[in-house]
């Protein structure tokens, strides 16, 4: 048998079993970056979109309550099950913490940096979604932290989403919640921000 494959020969490079020939280092990573780059940039934009989306709803809504629903009686939209009621709230979301302002608002920054350099690996969509929420919402509650009163880096944040027995609170929170729940649930499924999927 050796003899008779010595004789016939035997495929043991990739071009003589019919294989594709192998690409070399240079051509492997010229093609895996222009596959991945595009991919890659698709889901900061969408991460940024989503970030800047619930940013300007967030923003919006807390422009009309505070010119037309603060130091007014509240409004009932579902009886007395949701109502909108201006609140300023100096604690962390749904009004807990308030001895704390400045450090929710450091917080808050360290989410926001971390996010963004996140997003230099981020080839998921969900993830994209995900992190754009918490970073809209994490921008609009520190935008209040910034500017309004009392001070800088201690202002206090506009709330107004007001459920029957829970917490007043607003866009920005629910925001920071959906995308809380979302990345629980992704990471559940093993699904990493690079898109790769893992089991443990």
């Amino acid at each position: 048998m050796a003899e008779a494959e010595r004789i016939i020969g035997t495929p043991d490079i990739p071009e003589a079993a019919g294989a594709e020939p192998e690409q070399s280092d240079g051509e492997t990573a010229g093609a895996g970056a222009g596959t991945e780059r595009p991919k890659g940039r698709r889901r900061i934009a969408v991460l940024f979109t989503v970030a800047a989306l619930a940013y300007a709803l967030d923003l919006v809504s807390k422009l009309i309550v505070v010119a037309k629903l603060e130091h007014h009686e509240p409004i009932e939209v579902i009886g007395d099950w949701l109502r909108f009621e201006a609140i300023r709230n100096a604690g962390a979301a749904f009004g807990f913490g308030e001895a704390f302002t400045v450090i929710f608002t450091v917080i808050a920054a360290a989410v926001i940096v971390v996010i963004a350099r996140l997003a230099r690996k981020l080839y998921s969509l969900p993830w994209a979604i995900a992190l754009g929420l918490l970073l809209g919402g994490a921008l609009g509650n520190l935008t209040d932290r910034i500017f309004r009163s009392p001070g800088v880096f201690e202002g206090a944040v506009v709330d107004f989403i007001a459920p029957k027995h829970f917490a007043v609170f607003n866009l920005a929170d629910s925001a920071i919640v959906c995308g809380g729940i979302l990345i629980v649930l992704l990471s559940f499924r093993g699904l990493d921000p690079d898109g790769t999927v893992h089991k443990d």
